[in-house]
């Protein structure tokens, strides 16, 4: 993104990822034939271009493309299946596209090529403790880095707060000591990766205490399982509003990136939220 571009949303300072006071918008964009909301609708590399083009136009900060679903119950797909998908959509989309783009993998491999190829943001649903490379990947290129949450079993039993706060200071300990900057990491709680609906709907209510590990959160909720069964909405693309609703508490309680499919909605109803946010901070200033 050029520097003088949305300057009170988004800078990119050299790799740097800086956030300000208005919300930052992730589109997000699945280049798989089975992701759970919209696999199959860009997999052609000019779809997926077109696409992402289109949610820039419509509002978006930035692009999170990634080449592997990992829904429940997902099939792994191999590096170089994975990297057949992406390549072509970072190469149509080249170096000079108007906003930052992220890499959604977990395997470093993909995360240096696709760096290689101009992302520069790596997003690892791992939070950089699965692949034992990946944080020296992120590092080595100076690239931004969100940690998100990540479990292998479902357990309704654990206290999931807590849980995630400390899989996610762990995470943010080894971006750091890999050479990772303070102002590169963003916190993600990952919904829907281990959790269960109740503890899903936990983890946006008390944002606040995971912002407080002291550093920028990601919510991700859009088009989630837990919407489809709060609304009775089997089909992801009918949970458009109820995601707003989420994202909406979330930001209430602290988040500062919002990761959505659906881009226009999100960005008016975030630019009311913040537009009352502010005032707000304004009022409460000292005189």
């Amino acid at each position: 993104m050029r520097p003088d571009a949305r300057p009170d949303a988004l800078r990119a300072c050299g790799k740097r990822l800086s956030l300000c006071r208005r919300t930052v918008l992730m589109g997000v964009l699945n280049v798989t034939p089975d992701s759970f909301s919209d696999g199959g609708d860009f997999s052609s590399p000019d779809l997926a271009a077109a696409h992402a083009r289109k949610m820039v136009a419509d509002g978006a900060d930035w692009i999170d493309i990634g080449g592997e679903s990992t829904r429940p119950g997902h099939v792994p797909v191999g590096v170089e299946d994975e990297w057949r998908r992406v390549a072509p959509v970072l190469e149509q989309l080249g170096r000079d596209f108007p906003a930052p783009i992220s890499i959604d993998t977990q395997k470093a491999v993909i995360a240096e090529r696709a760096l290689k190829a101009g992302a520069r943001i790596v997003n690892d649903i791992w939070g950089f403790q699965r692949d034992p490379e990946m944080a020296r990947v992120a590092a080595g290129y100076g690239a931004c880095a969100i940690l998100m949450h990540n479990r292998d079993e479902v357990d309704g039993s654990i206290d999931i707060l807590d849980a995630v706060k400390r899989f996610l200071t762990r995470s943010a300990e080894i971006a750091l000591a890999a050479g990772l900057k303070e102002d590169q990491i963003v916190l993600d709680p990952g919904l829907g990766f281990g959790t269960t609906r109740e503890q899903e709907m936990q983890l946006i209510a008390r944002l606040g205490e995971i912002k407080a590990l002291g550093f920028p959160v990601l919510l991700g909720a859009s088009r989630k399982r837990f919407i489809g069964h709060i609304l009775q909405r089997d089909n992801a693309r009918e949970r458009v509003w109820g995601s707003l609703g989420a994202h909406l508490v979330g930001l209430c309680a602290g988040a500062d990136i919002i990761r959505a499919h659906d881009i226009a909605e999100h960005r008016d109803a975030l630019k009311v939220a913040d537009a009352i946010r502010q005032s707000i901070a304004r009022e409460e200033e000292p005189t």
